[in-house]
C-alpha cells in the first residue's frame, strides 16, 4: 500500500514523486506543438504501467477526450496546480557553501514553485556578499526574519554537526517544511515536513548498482 502524506490532500507520496516527471515529459512534448497526449504515451516514455498513469492523472481532476487524450496545455496546468507550483513558496537557505550557492543559482526553481528569498551563513567573510543577487545574511537574523516574513520553507545545506541545531531554531521560529541536504536524520516535530536529499546515500546506491552490474557483465563475458 502506498504511503499517504498529510499534505496536498492526502496524495500518495509515490504519486507526488511521479507528477514532476510527467510535467518534464509534457513540456518537452509541448515544444513540438502537440495539442493532445494520451496516458499510454506517458506510460511508454517513462516505462510505467498505463493504469498507474491514469490513476495519477485522475487526482488532478482533468478529464481526457475520447480518441484524443488529454489537452496538453490543460494537463500541464492541472499538474502544476496539484503540486502547488502556481503559487510560489518563499524559502530561506541556510549554509552558503558550494552546494548552497549552486541551489541559489538554479533559476529553474521558480518554475517549480520555489523562491529562495534570503540566504544565511555564520562565516563573517561571506556575510554581506551576494550570490546570484541574493544577499548573505548572518544566522543571527534567521529566526527574526522567519517570524516577520512568515516563511514556511527552510533549505538546510550546512555540515552535519550544524544541521540539527539549525532545524530546531527554524522550526521554533515558524518553519513548517525543511528541505534537508545535510547527511543527518533530523529530529523535529511530527507535523513538520522534512524531505531528505542526502547525496551520499544516493551515491551509495548508484555505486552499489554499478558494482553489481559490472560483476554481472564480467560473469556473462567469462561464460561466453
Amino acid at each position: 500500500m502506498e504511503k499517504v502524506e498529510k499534505h496536498l490532500g492526502g496524495i500518495p507520496e509515490p504519486t507526488l514523486r511521479r507528477l514532476p516527471k510527467y510535467i518534464d515529459l509534457l513540456k518537452g512534448l509541448q515544444s513540438t506543438n502537440a495539442k493532445y497526449v494520451s496516458s499510454n504515451y506517458i506510460a511508454d516514455k517513462l516505462n510505467l504501467a498505463s493504469i498507474q498513469v491514469r490513476k495519477d492523472l485522475a487526482i488532478t481532476g482533468i478529464i481526457g477526450k475520447a480518441k484524443l487524450g488529454f489537452d496538453l496545455d490543460e494537463l500541464i496546468r492541472s499538474l502544476n496546480h496539484t503540486l502547488n507550483r502556481d503559487n510560489l513558496n518563499d524559502a530561506f537557505l541556510i549554509g552558503v557553501g558550494r552546494l548552497g550557492s549552486a541551489l541559489i543559482g538554479y533559476r529553474a526553481f521558480s518554475t517549480y514553485g520555489l523562491n529562495i528569498v534570503a540566504a544565511f551563513d555564520n562565516d563573517p567573510e561571506k556575510v554581506g556578499k551576494q550570490v546570484n543577487g541574493i544577499e548573505i545574511l548572518p544566522v543571527t537574523k534567521l529566526a527574526g526574519l522567519i517570524k516577520r516574513m512568515k516563511v514556511n520553507i527552510g533549505i538546510i545545506t550546512v555540515p552535519a554537526e550544524s544541521a540539527q541545531p539549525i532545524a530546531e531554531e527554524i522550526v521554533e521560529a515558524g518553519i513548517n517544511a525543511i528541505w534537508n541536504f545535510a547527511p543527518i536524520h533530523l529530529k523535529v516535530a511530527k507535523d513538520v515536513i522534512v524531505e531528505n536529499t542526502q547525496l551520499t546515500q544516493s551515491l551509495g546506491v548508484l555505486t552499489h548498482k554499478l558494482a553489481a552490474k559490472l560483476k554481472k557483465d564480467s560473469i556473462m563475458t567469462f561464460n561466453k
